[in-house]
Order: structure tokens, then C-alpha cells, then sequence
């Protein structure tokens, strides 16, 4: 499969900011929970509350499973959508936009739409959004299954759809840039990942037995100056080694599930058309 080498800035491709809620639990009367996840036990379906950041339940019969099903579905596709679109603009000649942003070298300038962006050194790249999804921790689960009582804590993990991301750079220390009118730069930070057969680690949550969670994560140290309101420059203070990344939002100590994903290559590994 030919890599996407980068997302070329346009000012027409502008990418949704994170919203705060990620899925939508919809009841049979019509309306909807905001929820971050969700799970049928039994006659119960339990979830977290966006909203109050507690478990809670409610009665499976209320549930309007098909309606949350084709929500995430039509978030799917249009996910899908986004990604396609990148994929043609990689096809095509590269070409330097001519944004009316921000400059932040000769002659380079961002876009003025909202989004995160990196400089490679060569281009101004758009990060595509990507949203992670909340698994239950299997290991853990046979864990507990087999000690005579549930002494360790559940274990749930935040990952990515598929190996690798699409946006692929090969500068290891590109400059960010998070432009937001709400200042989510400035809770913006950088993720380290972990590449699995068919997804990727982001983090792991853990309930303990009174239901308090602790969310895990392998930050990295970035040097964050605001040029202007609602625009931050953020800069890896080291090299990065090659990998998965990710840039997430990060608002009292819970991540939104909304990420801005890429990887770091070798040049060697520079695939030529």
C-alpha cells in the first residue's frame, strides 16, 4: 500500500474540532446519552457518562441499539471520507498552498482554517483527525477470571484503527501547530504509541473495585509557545525515535478520543512513484 507521505495544507479541507463527547447512546423515546463507552450486561447496559464522569446504567429495554449503531456508522464513513480525500492529494504533484495564515518561515505560511499542522521543514502538512475507540483489556480479563477473586483491577485500552497512520513524516523532530479559537493548544500533548497486529495502543484506563478510573499514557516533553491568541507552536525537545504518534487533547487529565495521528519514518523507507 503507498504511504501517505503528507496531507497538503488547503484552505478548503477544514477537519472538525474533537468534540468533547465521542458516542451517542441513543433511548427509545429519542433522546441520547453522551457516553464514551458502553456495554450490554445482561438485561443492563452500563456506560460512562461524558457528562458526569461516572459509570451508570440503565435498562437494555430503553436502549435503541440500531439508532447508536448507525450514528458510529455515519461517523465511520465519514471518517473514511476524510482520509480518502488525503490520499488523492498525495497522488497529486506537490505543490506549496498559498495560505494567508500565520507565517512561520519565509514565504510558508498556515492555513487559517482551525486544525493541528506540522512543519517538516520542506512542507506544511494537515494532521487528519482519527478517533480511537475504548476495548476491554482481554489479558487482564482471564487475569481475573482465574485468581479466586477480583482482586486486580479492570483494565480497558484506547486504541487506533489499523497498524500505522496514514500521514507519514521524515523529519524526526517536525514543529506542530495547534490553531483553535477555543486556545486547545494549549492541552494539547504529544503520545507515544504502541503498533499491535491490527491497531494501536494509546492508553490504558483502569477502574478499580470502587469504580475510580486512572488513565496511563507515554507522554512526551514538548516546548509550547502561544504566537498568537488561540495559536500554539509545539516542538518535540527531542528526536523522535521512528514509530506511531499522536497528538491529543488532554483536558483535567482525561484524553479526548479524537487524535491527530501520525508516524515517524526513516528516510530510507521513502516510498518513490
Amino acid at each position: 500500500m503507498i504511504k501517505v507521505l503528507a496531507l497538503i495544507a488547503m484552505g478548503w479541507m477544514v477537519f472538525p474540532r474533537p468534540a468533547s463527547a465521542q458516542i451517542k447512546l441513543y433511548l427509545k423515546d429519542g433522546s441520547y446519552q453522551l457516553v464514551k463507552s458502553y456495554e450490554v450486561q445482561g438485561d443492563r447496559v452500563r456506560y460512562y457518562s461524558m457528562e458526569r464522569s461516572e459509570w451508570e446504567e440503565v435498562p437494555a429495554s430503553l436502549v435503541d441499539f440500531a439508532a447508536t449503531r448507525r450514528a458510529q456508522t455515519e461517523k465511520q464513513v465519514q471518517q473514511e471520507k476524510v482520509l480518502e480525500e488525503a490520499r488523492k492529494v498525495e497522488r497529486q504533484n506537490y505543490q506549496l498552498p498559498q495560505n494567508g495564515g500565520f507565517q512561520i518561515a519565509p514565504g510558508v505560511r498556515l492555513p487559517t482554517a482551525e486544525g493541528v499542522y506540522a512543519w517538516d521543514g520542506l512542507r506544511v502538512i494537515t494532521l487528519p483527525q482519527s478517533q480511537s475507540s475504548l476495548e476491554r483489556d482481554k489479558k487482564r480479563m482471564a487475569l481475573n477470571i482465574a485468581l479466586p477473586g477480583p482482586i486486580l483491577k479492570s483494565r480497558s485500552l484506547v486504541v487506533l484503527p489499523g497498524k500505522e497512520a496514514a500521514v507519514r513524516i521524515f523529519n524526526p523532530q517536525p514543529v506542530f501547530y495547534a490553531q483553535f479559537a477555543d486556545g486547545a493548544g494549549g492541552r494539547i500533548e504529544l503520545l507515544q504509541i504502541k503498533a499491535r497486529k491490527n491497531d494501536r495502543e494509546v492508553e490504558g484506563i483502569e477502574s478499580s473495585l470502587k469504580g475510580k478510573l486512572s488513565e496511563s499514557r507515554s507522554a512526551l516533553p514538548l516546548e509550547r509557545v502561544q504566537l498568537t491568541p488561540g495559536l500554539y507552536k509545539l516542538k518535540p525537545r527531542q528526536e523522535l525515535a521512528p514509530g506511531e504518534y499522536a497528538l491529543g487533547e488532554i483536558d483535567q487529565n482525561k484524553l479526548n478520543l479524537d487524535l491527530w495521528d501520525f508516524g515517524i519514518d526513516s528516510p530510507n523507507n521513502v516510498v518513490h512513484h
